[in-house]
């Protein structure tokens, strides 16, 4: 690459309407990087090389549906950028259709693609997004997160360009759906489940006595060997392929027993050796077995 063209890293933020794009943004704007709302797809190169002369290392650009026909001209820009030495990653956002709905019923906004018919409209995006959300590195469900918690998502992820890989301990429901933004995802759902013993119930893994009986199970110490194994066999093969953020998901049936007591018991088994973030997505919700 020439000397006045250094490289950036360059995020390119997708997604259903709806899906937390704005939100998004503004959470990479908080931790440094330059960003653009539907910037037409012919003008990136220009916009690259100009920014790459300010001195700035990360841009972070909304690409989506309202890009119209410039849509089909995406591969060929991206494989460009890639060519000159940038460093690219799409992120893609999505939510249920019912998630979708809703929000743009609170919210009172005409879906950018418009039509009577808010269903056929949101059907339609995801057809002309579908080439996106092939080629994202990571897709996001923002359906069950409110915006404060997609912020933390997000800058959790993107705020450590340069630093050494992170790892995100992610303890979830069946019930409620894997999340899609996990990397490792493992189901413990074998265990016997604490919901069904009566002075247990009420409470969580993060209890004591919860934890006692779901980690006194010979069968959760031999997973907890065995993920444990896993986790440390994957990551150092993870970073080299260039990842720097790292989501494993441990899920029983409601996420809020046996899947946070062995997330907890796993961060203990891994120490100080990594940067790790743990998560309880299931336990702003109500009881559950």
């Amino acid at each position: 690459m020439a000397a006045d063209k250094p490289s950036m890293h360059i995020l390119v933020v997708t997604g259903v309407s709806g899906g937390g794009k704005s939100t998004a943004l503004r959470a990479l704007e908080d931790i440094g990087y330059y960003c653009v709302d539907n910037l037409p797809l012919p003008l990136l190169p220009q916009f690259v090389l100009l920014l790459g002369k300010t001195g700035q290392q990360k841009a972070a650009l909304v690409i989506d549906a309202r890009e119209g026909e410039f849509l089909a001209g995406f591969r060929q820009e991206m494989h460009e950028l890639r060519g000159e030495g940038h460093a690219l990653e799409i992120l893609f956002l999505d939510a249920s259709d019912d998630v979708l709905l809703r929000r743009f019923s609170e919210t009172r906004r005409r879906h950018p693609l418009h039509g009577d018919d808010l269903r056929a409209a949101i059907a339609h995006e995801r057809r002309e997004l579908l080439p996106l959300r092939e080629e994202a590195h990571a897709v996001v469900d923002t359906g069950a997160l409110n915006v404060h918690q997609l912020k933390g998502v997000i800058q959790e992820r993107y705020g450590r360009t340069g630093q050494p890989l992170a790892l995100t301990l992610l303890s979830f429901g069946y019930k409620y759906g894997v999340p899609v933004e996990a990397d490792l995802v493992l189901d413990v759902r074998f265990l016997p489940n604490p919901y069904f013993i009566p002075e247990l119930s009420s409470q969580t893994g993060l209890a004591e006595p919860v934890s006692s009986y779901v980690l006194s199970q010979p069968d959760a110490q031999s997973f907890l060997g065995k993920a444990q194994d896993l986790i440390e066999f994957y990551l150092p093969r993870a970073q080299r392929e260039g990842k720097s953020y790292v989501t494993v998901a441990i899920g029983c049936t409601g996420g809020r027993h046996r899947s946070v007591a062995l997330v907890a018991d796993l961060f203990n088994r891994l120490g100080t050796r990594y940067q790790i973030t743990v998560r309880h997505r299931e336990l702003g919700r109500g009881r559950e077995p």
